[in-house]
């Protein structure tokens, strides 16, 4: 199994942490930036049309939950259920920059902030 490191291009589109992801971790997956499989993702295609590297970029929706591409039914089922807080995560990329945010969640082993602590 990988270790966790920092990395910015482990960084997803929607702000989770590939770098401390199972699948990444044990090989099944090469993180968003590189899983050309994930064609299905709406936030990863709207990320690439508009080349931004994460949602922390869109200046359209300063609050990601604003967003409906980012913040639907099915994204809120699984951030309950996985106790996931990916539009904490975008705030914090822009409070700390990509290396910045890398750093954290390696240093923390998140793949996501929690929605309750």
């Amino acid at each position: 199994m990988k270790e966790i490191v920092q990395d910015k291009n482990l960084v997803a589109r929607c702000g989770l942490y590939c770098g401390a992801c199972g699948s990444y971790l044990k090989g099944r997956c090469a993180g968003c930036h590189e899983n050309a499989k994930a064609t299905w993702c709406k936030v990863r295609s709207c990320c690439s049309e508009h080349q931004y590297a994460s949602c922390a970029d869109c200046k359209e929706f300063p609050d990601p939950k604003d967003c409906k591409k980012f913040n639907n039914v099915i994204a809120r089922v699984i951030g309950v259920v996985l106790n996931s807080n990916r539009g904490a995560c975008i705030l914090k990329i822009r409070e700390l920059g990509v290396e910045g945010y890398a750093g954290f969640m390696a240093t923390q082993k998140r793949q996501s902030l929690p929605r309750r602590s």
